[in-house]
């Protein structure tokens, strides 16, 4: 199986599955030097991992990192930084009904058809699961970048029918984390917390949006053809288990803009070039305009409800699938810390690339 692999010159492959013995990756192009925080990192891990409230799955994992090269003494020499996190808590047991039916929305069936054979016990490397390596490559890129001045915050914007109405400035970490479905705005967020509630109740599961925002970025940071900073971070952002659509700045809602007021008016301000107002979302071209790169990611509802559903069996039998497991009602919460990774990941990139022209 290859394409396991994302970035450029910061590159991180990563490895296991939901229900194997962990789950692990290989950092490469690390820039040396680089002092590695550890509890920052088992930080941004904690806030992707199950079991933090009533409203997550239930499976209780420490996920507690494991670093195996390309650090000494707390630093980063430039090597490979391989590390892992071993599961402890898999109950491989509670999928035996699943391995010859192909569950609705799942990666199950194309799977088969692409490879032959599937990891049945939890989706295997389908499984999302998968996402805690580029958490741990995702906080070491967020330590290099807040050493150049760049923030990376994201924050839950809608959750099923429940959305922010207004537009907020960049929020605090601390407003972030104090909600549990991560939504800075406390009205908001009693909301969505009640119709998780509501819908778990009935056995079915939601989606939402996560908004992010990255600050102090640079001038000049992409490529104006095929590697367009927006290109990279809408493929890092599409790569997220349950993700169904990504847009930045004005996005989706430009197209009922006329040009005249799409069109960002440059200025001199502070001393160097600004736009009046960021309908671009920070990126011009394909090219970093040192605005705030914003943009946001849509996520499905999760595919396993806790319903009886119709299906087929790998011969074609119909089958009748009973809704049990431990799952998320909406993962959206726990996928912030994610898509901020993976944003960190692609910043960090194109910062390392850029360096060439330096």
């Amino acid at each position: 199986m290859a394409a396991n692999s994302f970035g450029e010159v910061f590159r991180l492959t990563s490895f296991g599955e939901s229900h194997g013995q962990g789950i692990g990756g290989i950092i490469d192009g690390c820039p040396p030097r680089l002092l590695i925080d550890h509890e920052f990192v088992q930080f941004e891990l904690n806030r992707r991992r199950p079991g933090q409230s009533h409203l997550a799955s239930p499976r209780q994992e420490s996920d507690k990192v494991e670093f195996l090269s390309g650090i000494i003494d707390g630093v980063s020499t430039g090597a490979p930084i391989a590390f892992a996190i071993w599961n402890s808590d898999q109950r491989s047991g509670d999928y035996d009904h699943l391995k010859d039916v192909y569950r609705p929305s799942h990666a199950d069936y194309t799977y088969q058809a692409k490879y032959g054979i599937r990891d049945h016990k939890g989706g295997g490397r389908s499984s999302a699961r998968e996402t805690i390596a580029r958490v741990v490559a995702g906080a070491i890129a967020k330590q290099y970048l807040r050493e150049q001045g760049i923030e990376i915050i994201g924050y839950v914007s809608a959750i099923g029918s429940v959305k922010l109405e207004k537009s907020i400035p960049v929020p605090d970490l601390k407003n972030v984390e104090a909600s549990l479905v991560r939504c800075p705005d406390v009205e908001c967020s009693k909301r969505m917390q009640s119709l998780i509630e509501e819908t778990k109740s009935e056995g079915d599961t939601l989606g939402g949006i996560i908004s992010c925002h990255i600050n102090g970025m640079s001038a000049g940071l992409g490529a104006p053809v095929f590697d367009k900073f927006h290109a990279d971070l809408g493929k890092a952002m599409l790569s997220i288990n349950a993700v169904k659509g990504f847009d930045y700045g004005s996005g989706f809602d430009g197209v009922r803009m006329k040009g005249s007021e799409q069109n960002d008016l440059f200025v001199e301000k502070e001393g160097r070039i600004r736009t009046m107002t960021n309908n671009s979302g920070g990126i011009q071209g394909g090219i970093t305009n040192g605005e705030e790169v914003f943009f946001r990611v849509a996520f499905k509802p999760v595919a396993t409800v806790m319903r009886d559903q119709n299906t087929i069996d790998s011969s074609g039998n119909k089958v009748l699938m009973k809704g049990k497991g431990r799952h998320d009602v909406c993962v959206v919460p726990r996928a912030v810390v994610i898509v901020e990774a993976m944003a960190a990941m692609v910043a960090i990139d194109h910062f390392l690339r850029n360096k060439i022209y330096k």
